[in-house]
């Protein structure tokens, strides 16, 4: 028996989900960071960088919108690495945190595929919604697995060039260069990633081949 059709989001829709909490996540805090510490040094840098996101999690509050689960670990991480910035005094440790944790979730991502429990689906639906029917599908399920494995050797190629940096360059040279090398990586990994998925979006309602079967 084939798979019913399916009534699928536009890719343009998914987008505009999308970009403004990425801006919010990724983007907003790296710049609310960079500007304190020109003018109000670490100890304010850290300060910031860490009420940036407390403020987006009290707005969403008080408004009584849905905390995405990646914007909970966030304010916990950053916690804790604003903790150990301040008692080192050391922008170097601030920011090796995360890298190291970047390490660890590549690893994480690898074992998810292992465990038939593709991390970047998760994480993708924090951002946009996608139909139950839609995730059921068996190329939408290898779609995530592959996917999942790219950007665990994308974080891991992060990771991996961040600490150089971090270690061999200012933290100023650190911050510029890092941003782009990463956004580089990081850009090249979404425009395989959004084809591969517009490829998938294409073919779901594609008839099946005689004698394929749905799984189960």
């Amino acid at each position: 028996m084939s798979h019913p059709p399916v009534v699928l989001p536009r890719l343009t829709a998914m987008v505009r989900q999308a970009v403004p909490k990425l801006l919010e996540g990724v983007v907003a805090p790296l710049a609310v960071f960079y500007a304190a510490l020109a003018v109000l040094g670490l100890n304010g840098a850290l300060i910031a960088a860490v009420s940036w996101v407390y403020a987006g999690v009290g707005w969403r509050l008080v408004r009584r919108i849905r905390v995405p689960g990646t914007m909970v670990l966030a304010a916990i991480a950053i916690t804790v690495r604003a903790l150990l910035g301040l008692w080192s005094g050391s922008a170097v440790v601030y920011f090796l945190q995360p890298e190291l944790g970047t390490i660890c979730i590549s690893m994480a991502f690898l074992a998810s595929v292992r465990l038939n429990r593709p991390l970047a689906q998760k994480l993708t639906l924090d951002y946009i919604h996608l139909p139950s029917a839609v995730l059921r599908h068996e190329r939408v399920r290898r779609f995530f697995a592959r996917i999942t494995l790219l950007w665990a050797f994308v974080l891991l190629a992060n990771s991996s060039v961040s600490i150089w940096l971090l270690l061999h360059q200012s933290i100023g040279t650190y911050l510029l260069v890092r941003t782009s090398v990463v956004a580089l990586i990081s850009g090249l990994a979404a425009a395989v990633s959004v084809y591969a998925f517009r490829r998938v979006l294409r073919r779901l309602n594609t008839p099946s081949p005689a004698g394929e079967t749905a799984p189960a």
